[in-house]
């Protein structure tokens, strides 16, 4: 594990300094091969602006591409943003998080392929076999890039959750609604992380999100890039500077049960800074993630109950709302009507996922805490 200080994203000092993490990592150039299609998978989750601290900062991004070209590979940046996948989505989410300008001045490439194959998963527990993005399965080696964030489903999101986003577009909201208990999501982002396996992952987090994360919280400056071949050493090491308890995590606690990773961050071997010298006051956490502690731990009737009558529910403003369907098209249980012009939502089929919430483009989603 590795960890450099970096306060600003300053071009150059960001490529130095992500050329300073990667190289702390003892014979990681020997690992990867020259000629190598690799694939940098940065969160693009959404189209926001770069200030906004959702996605990976493109000079982040720019800084492992030049550094596996400087290893002879060919790179390419790909992800599967939030909604439909097709062309256009692509074409605006790279424009809006800096993805084109990378590309120009780097000369890789971006991934355009928007169909998927069935890839059987041998280390899978509930993703046995899984639709992938076909562009993405041809690669010799994926990279997760991720940012620095909260969530209000898994409480933190770092390297394991950026690598859902190598599920194409609304395949990922079905595969929501079938596991839509923290264990059971928790068990497919690591089976789709022992799928990809990768060589390494690297974290930006010069910024980080706090609060209700990943794409409505606040900004927070942590001043920090941290990278690991160990990508559930990462998470925990992550997650334990941003003050969250590691053990609070799903994905660590699921790697850890299924015996992947020990879960012990004292095993870890941290370089460049070390962690004792790192202060960073304690993220907020989400105001909705208490939500999900009675998924699979209640009877089914006593659940459903809870989640029409007591938990938090998501309440649609029409005033703001501009009638683009995100919510709708991007809702796992279709639990959402829209026909009348407006969004209106049938909570009997609600599965408080917070999809709508979280991808509403004008923030015309707030969630209400109790039914009164």
């Amino acid at each position: 594990m590795s960890i450099v200080k970096c306060g600003n994203y300053s071009y150059k000092k960001v490529e130095k300094k992500v050329f300073q993490c990667l190289g702390n990592i003892e014979d990681l150039n020997k690992q990867i091969k020259r000629g190598s299609k690799v694939l940098v998978k940065p969160d693009l989750a959404k189209k926001n602006f770069l200030d906004e601290a959702v996605t990976t900062h493109p000079y982040i991004v720019e800084g492992v591409v030049r550094y596996l070209q400087n290893l002879g590979c060919e790179v390419i940046i790909g992800d599967s943003p939030e909604g439909p996948f097709d062309e256009k989505t692509l074409r605006t989410t790279y424009k809006a998080t800096g993805m084109f300008e990378v590309q120009k001045r780097t000369g890789c490439q971006l991934n355009f392929d928007t169909s998927y194959v069935e890839v059987k998963n041998n280390n899978g527990k509930f993703l046995k076999s899984m639709k992938i993005v076909k562009s993405f399965n041809e690669v010799d080696l994926i990279i997760s890039v991720a940012k620095l964030k909260t969530h209000t489903m898994m409480i933190y999101t770092g390297g394991v959750k950026n690598l859902f986003g190598i599920i194409p577009g609304l395949t990922k909201a079905d595969y929501r609604l079938r596991m839509n208990s923290i264990d059971d999501f928790s068990n497919a982002l690591v089976d789709v992380s022992e799928y990809i396996k990768p060589i390494f992952s690297i974290i930006d987090a010069i910024e980080g999100m706090e609060g209700d994360g990943p794409f409505l919280g606040d900004k927070r400056s942590v001043g920090l890039i941290m990278a690991s071949q160990n990508i559930y050493a990462l998470d925990m090491v992550a997650s334990y500077i941003m003050g969250i308890e590691p053990s609070s995590i799903p994905t660590i606690n699921t790697a850890k049960e299924r015996e992947i990773f020990n879960g012990d961050i004292d095993s870890i071997e941290i370089l460049g800074e070390e962690l004792k010298d790192i202060v960073v006051k304690p993220f907020k956490s989400s105001t909705v993630s208490s939500v999900y502690s009675i998924r699979g731990k209640t009877p089914k009737f006593l659940e459903k109950w809870i989640l029409n009558n007591l938990v938090p529910r998501p309440i649609f403003n029409h005033d703001i709302c501009i009638s683009c369907k995100t919510c709708a098209n991007n809702c796992p249980s279709k639990s959402i009507d829209i026909s009348s012009g407006y969004p209106d939502v049938d909570l009997k089929q609600c599965i408080r996922c917070f999809s709508c919430y979280e991808l509403c483009p004008k923030g015309a989603v707030e969630i209400k805490k109790s039914k009164k």
